[in-house]
């Protein structure tokens, strides 16, 4: 029963090291991609710093993908079932996701105050040039509703978190169901 404790003990400790440096790395890369796309993007239409945050944001959890293997390959050898793969890349992605929750918050608040007002003021005339006038209405009205809790620095943090996260989860079943591996039974 003790060297069963002490195998579950050692697993543990692998796996929260692996997530542990996975997921630094993950926070890091979204945190200096979000810094250089702000920097490259800022004369860019909104519709192109979109594709680079969310490009920012796959770069970056590509460091799911590294995690579950060097578990499996170097720390649990060779073996990985979909389930630990699943954990483990959720949790590195939930550094990514409060990595960039965090930034976008200074961004908002610090560097870029007036972005809210800036995106509502483009997302308006982009909707009063390609709907019919009833239509504008309505979906100004709607708009106009959320604009004060988008506002919300706690709400950015939670949508972009939250943006993250749920990217850094596809990428987890992805990267587990590829790398996933039964442990070789030897006699």
């Amino acid at each position: 029963m003790a060297n069963g404790i002490i195998i579950h003990s050692k697993t543990y400790i692998h796996m929260k090291n692996t997530v542990l440096r996975y997921g630094i790395y993950s926070a890091i890369t979204i945190s200096i991609l979000f810094l250089l796309g702000w920097l490259i993007g800022k004369n860019l239409s909104y519709a192109t710093q979109e594709i680079i945050g969310y490009t920012t944001m796959i770069v970056s959890l590509m460091f799911v993908f590294f995690g579950i293997k060097q578990y499996r390959d170097k720390e649990n050898n060779g073996a990985v079932s979909f389930g630990k793969a699943l954990i483990i890349g959720m949790l590195i992605s939930l550094f990514a996701s409060l990595a960039f929750g965090l930034i976008d918050v200074i961004y908002i608040k610090y560097i870029n105050p007036n972005f809210a007002t800036e995106y509502y003021t483009h997302i308006v005339e982009e909707m009063e040039n390609s709907l019919p006038e009833a239509e504008f209405k309505a979906k100004l009205a709607e708009i106009e509703a959320q604009k004060e809790l988008f506002s919300s620095p706690v709400m950015n943090f939670l949508l972009m978190s939250a943006t993250v996260f749920i990217i850094g989860f596809i990428i987890s079943l992805i990267s587990g169901l590829i790398l996933q591996r039964k442990p070789i039974i030897t006699d």
